[in-house]
């Protein structure tokens, strides 16, 4: 699997993640809008925001554009802080991986778009 692919399989899984998320959160809530709701709504807005940068690097990195792969490596380090932030409510092995798996993908594809 080239890097490009990677870096959209990451955005991919953290949009679908971020949605399902939400769809769960607005299942099981009870009562009506307050805070809890907005921060646990947030949460799942942050996964899907970082799934639409992650699309628009893809389609940077499949141009060949250097900045495209920059962009996925703020999207998968800031993905990591944010598994960092919630790992003692939440153990998100999957999305860490993922994360690593796209700074790894989007390294490669910078140092072969610099060659």
């Amino acid at each position: 699997m080239s890097a490009p692919w990677i870096i959209f399989g990451g955005s991919l899984w953290l949009f679908v993640n971020g949605l399902l998320h939400d769809i769960f959160v607005l299942i099981n809530h009870k009562g009506g809008y307050n805070r809890d709701l907005l921060r646990l709504l947030l949460d799942g807005h942050v996964l899907m925001l970082g799934g639409g940068v992650l699309f628009i690097s893809f389609l940077m990195v499949k141009q060949n554009v250097p900045y495209g792969s920059a962009l996925a490596v703020v999207v998968g380090a800031s993905t990591l802080v944010y598994c960092g932030m919630i790992f003692p409510f939440l153990k998100s092995f999957g999305t860490m991986a993922v994360s690593l798996a796209v700074i790894a993908a989007a390294v490669y594809a910078w140092k072969s778009s610099t060659n």
